[in-house]
């Protein structure tokens, strides 16, 4: 138990460069999290948020993958192993081009 507290205190000391260092807008953070952006900023200035506060703003931070068991991500992989075997797969050169016409789209906002 000690070590859950101390890793909570960890993340409360350096919530302002999770924050900072996290793929997601601010602005986004802060409406998920559902505290007002004046009240928002306080806290992380402060660094007193809430432990159910943390708790969102981890949840809307964190892809969701790093919250799978071991078991999970062996099975996951298990699972890719017999794609291969079983030759379903896809060419390297399909997936990028598939993914900048994706790209391409969302920019676009189409």
């Amino acid at each position: 138990m000690i070590a859950e507290i101390e890793k909570y205190i960890e993340i409360q000391n350096n919530i302002d460069e999770i924050l900072k260092n996290s793929p997601f807008k601010m602005s986004y953070i802060i409406e998920k999290s559902g505290i007002k952006k004046p009240t928002f900023f306080k806290k992380l200035k402060e660094k007193r948020f809430t432990p159910e506060e943390l708790l969102i703003i981890s949840k809307t931070i964190e892809p969701q993958w790093r919250n799978e068991t071991k078991e999970e991500i062996l099975e996951s992989l298990k699972r890719s192993e017999e794609d291969f075997r079983n030759g379903r797969t896809h060419d390297y050169r399909e997936v990028i081009q598939a993914t900048r016409l994706r790209l391409e789209k969302y920019k676009n906002g189409n």
